[in-house]
């Protein structure tokens, strides 16, 4: 395996002293030593936190070897010195790594530096006195074999719960906060903030119920900051009558009338004339919370900042059990109520202990700085806070998050599923997420405006043209992007078809020169977290990063933490570190399309070729992928003789060298239809048979990763390699010829006049390997994305007039 801790604080050795103290490692019994034997006795009878007694403690030393022939007890016994090996022997198995496996007990720093861990500097085979008390410092914070640093594995073991209840303020190590605060107590409240809206339009503002998790210790004085997930799903979903609302895409795709639109007709604009309601009034005010909950529907590394001192807040929003409004799939209300709990934690809106009363509490604990965690709608919706420019936000963690609505649910003038969701869209989301519905008291007086909303939902949303409309507009964050006045960070998977890596491709340009601090993770996964993988230290990153950002801490983190992280797709437990992702700087390679081949050379001029394909099937081949997507998926790549007569492939040369793409590959196309409508999808492959990673990682161990001592529980899981395959799918576009100049304006498609088409497809980052072949797919029906009408339509592409440009990234 691979360590790749990026989250490592260079420390001076004078601070790791007071660090080591602060901690206890170092303390009055040995601060003085100078014998290293001693003292390492020390360090290790401070970890084996089972051994209760001095018996006990050296039979666990026998459990260690320290050298080939010794185990640590006898080598602790016989030795004058600590010797670089023996340290890094024990350390290694310290870090739960194998002898004969993973090292050897002749040569340990060789693995050390292949796993890629920190050796600690020393002058000698020996540690002095001073290098011993440095090692054991990074020894500390150093990861396992399980993605814990060693300090954190011994916290789940209880090495700091005689800290509980002693501690005033977070406690940090290495630059990041460290588990002293009791998980168990954390004090557990409800409150109902009143957001400045009417969703429902019901006369009075709405009110949205938040779930709140803070340290006890704010019940003395401590002030805290807050972890922010704002999740629809928090509540409960309509996992049924979502369903019955998914719309059939065994539909055929549609000629749409041409418009002369310009982006102000369709442009969103607020509703300056809008009455909001008149705040409550006041009936007294408390610090007590009337209710509390049991467990909430949480995320690991939200529980991961619990017992550091971080408060935790939950809220569904709009349309949501035990709050009001109605749903609206990421439009401007959903963003009011998302920031509303922001602006309740630091001081600008009431919230109430119930729905009734109207007794005032307020965020007396909070010390109003404010970050926003969370995946996907999740993800989203941190991402329409920070749009906002709102204050006391001061960062937003955004994960797999759409950053367009379109960007979404559309591509091109096309309906576009989410992918593994056809059929899904704002109406059906919107439905999943009322949880309002699952009181049905509650439902009961909102039945018949939550219906009109949802055929408004639905009616607008437009899936007969698949265009860019007002209703798209007005849930596009790309417009606020200047507002952003919160630093950013960016995860996302190159392998995610559910939120597409455009989505964080548009953030991640689009905010450059906000004067913000932006950093980015890209990883080979599909949509996931990836705050539980043993490559790479995520909770260490985010550690670092909140340390920052939240408590103000000076730990360097906007200098440590690279700008952008890249998994490698070629190399297993592999991460590397680049300046930047997707520049329109970046070189690119023109690809021309000949016959069957992409070549770099100049097509003659005097040549006309053309390759067409049908987009029809047999019925039978039909039906069969309309129900086995990922079959057809499969099929596609191979160039299956059933589909063969359905696509063009074409091919570059096996690469005489690595080629590394980064960013947005585009093409340029001279194409026509034999109807007056049509469609066109695209695959970016790479064709060369290697075992590459699976998009969904491998489950290494069950409940292994202990947020600390008897607290939650998360899945240890890291990428693993498939079987060998012969090609791999990199990127995907799509696009209506009716939108050949942009989404919302309809050209005419005259049969078999041939266009000028420009897809820009889904940015990336991917390395071919030498003796790999770059291949591009062009076809129509995407059975798993778009409509499948098996329409008998021709398309033919003039080869000699088309090209592909490819940025590529310089090493």
């Amino acid at each position: 395996m691979k360590n790749n801790q990026f989250a490592f604080r260079p420390t001076k050795f004078s601070n790791q002293l007071d660090e080591l103290r602060a901690i206890k490692f170092l303390d009055k019994d040995n601060e003085s030593e100078t014998n290293p034997i001693i003292l390492w006795k020390s360090f290790l009878s401070k970890s084996f936190l089972e051994a209760k007694t001095s018996s006990s403690f050296e039979e666990k030393l026998k459990t260690y070897m320290a050298t080939e022939s010794q185990n640590l007890s006898e080598y602790l016994d016989t030795a004058t010195k600590v010797t670089v090996t023996a340290f890094y022997n024990v350390a290694l198995q310290l870090l739960k790594f194998n002898p004969d496996v993973d090292f050897s007990f002749s040569d340990p720093l060789k693995a050390m530096k292949k796993i890629q861990l920190i050796i600690a500097d020393h002058n000698s085979n020996s540690f002095t006195i001073n290098e011993l008390k440095s090692a054991w410092y990074w020894l500390l914070a150093t990861h396992n074999k399980n993605g814990q640093t060693y300090l954190d594995s011994l916290a789940s073991k209880g090495y700091f719960t005689p800290f509980y209840g002693k501690v005033s303020q977070p406690l940090l190590f290495n630059g990041k906060t460290l588990p002293v605060f009791n998980p168990h107590k954390l004090i557990r409240e409800v409150v109902y903030v009143e957001s400045p809206q009417d969703s429902d339009h019901d006369g009075h503002r709405d009110l949205l119920k938040a779930e709140i998790l803070r340290p006890y210790e704010t019940e003395n004085g401590l002030k805290v900051p807050t972890l922010y997930t704002a999740s629809p799903y928090n509540q409960g979903t309509n996992d049924e009558t979502g369903e019955k609302l998914t719309h059939d895409v065994n539909v055929p795709l549609k000629r749409k009338e041409p418009n002369d639109l310009h982006y102000e007709d369709i442009a969103y604009h607020e509703n300056a004339s809008k009455k909001i309601p008149a705040p409550r009034t006041i009936n007294g005010q408390t610090k007590r919370a009337e209710e509390t909950f049991a467990r909430e529907s949480s995320y690991t590394l939200n529980d991961y900042f619990l017992a550091r001192g971080f408060a935790v807040v939950y809220m569904a929003g709009i349309g949501t059990k035990d709050s009001d409004g109605l749903r609206t799939t990421g439009d401007p209300e959903e963003t009011t109520s998302t920031v509303s709990i922001i602006k309740w934690l630091t001081g600008q809106l009431p919230a109430f202990t119930n729905r009734t009363d109207n007794i005032e509490i307020k965020a007396w604990w909070s010390n109003q700085k404010i970050a926003m965690t969370g995946r996907s709608y999740l993800g989203t919706l941190a991402t329409a806070a920070a749009s906002t420019g709102i204050s006391g936000l001061k960062t937003v963690i955004s994960e797999a998050a759409i950053s367009s609505w379109y960007d979404y649910y559309r591509d091109g003038g096309l309906v576009i599923a989410p992918g593994g969701f056809p059929g899904e869209d704002a109406d059906v989301l919107a439905e999943e997420t009322f949880s309002r519905r699952l009181q049905p008291g509650d439902f009961h007086n909102i039945k018949n405006k939550w219906n009109k909303q949802i055929q408004t939902i639905a009616k607008d949303q437009d899936r007969e043209t698949g265009n860019y409309n007002r209703f798209w507009d007005a849930r596009n964050y790309h417009k606020d992007f200047s507002n952003i006045r919160a630093d950013v960070f960016m995860v996302h998977g190159l392998n995610d078809w559910n939120v597409k890596p455009r989505n964080v491709e548009r953030l991640w340009n689009g905010i450059k020169d906000n004067g913000v601090t932006q950093k980015l993770i890209l990883h080979q996964g599909q949509h996931i977290y990836i705050n539980a993988f043993r490559s790479i230290d995520y909770n260490d990153i985010i550690n670092l990063w909140l340390t920052n950002e939240l408590l103000g801490v000076d730990n360097q983190a906007k200098e440590i933490i690279p700008n952008v992280i890249i998994q490698d797709n070629t190399k297993p437990e592999t991460w590397n570190s680049y300046q930047d992702w997707a520049s329109d700087k970046n070189e690119t390679i023109k690809y021309n399309l000949s016959d069957d081949k992409l070549t770099t050379k100049t097509t003659e001029t005097n040549t006309h070729d053309e390759r067409s394909f049908k987009d029809q099937l047999s019925e039978t081949d039909f039906k069969f992928y309309s129900r086995h997507n990922d079959v057809w998926e499969k099929d596609l790549l191979a160039g299956d003789k059933k589909i063969s007569a359905n696509q063009l492939i074409f091919k570059t040369a096996a690469l005489t060298d690595e080629l590394t793409i980064d960013g947005k590959v585009n093409l340029n196309l001279k194409v026509s239809s034999n109807k007056d409508l049509g469609m066109l999808s695209f695959q970016l492959v790479d064709y060369g048979v290697a075992k590459r990673l699976n998009v969904s990682p491998t489950l290494l161990s069950k409940n292994s990763l202990a947020q600390t001592y008897d607290w939650r529980e998360d899945d240890l899981r890291e990428f693993t390699y498939n079987k060998s395959t012969d090609c791999k799918m990199i990127s995907k576009g799509h696009i209506n010829l009716q939108n050949r100049h942009n989404s919302y304006k309809v050209d005419e498609l005259k049969p078999d006049i041939f266009y000028n088409v420009g897809v820009e497809l889904q940015p990336t980052f991917y390395r071919l390997l030498k003796g790999h072949q770059l291949g591009l797919i062009i076809y129509a029906t995407d059975f798993g994305m778009t409509v499948r009408g098996n329409q008998d339509i021709k398309y033919t592409v003039s080869t000699d007039q088309s090209f592909m440009t490819v940025p590529i990234h310089q090493n």
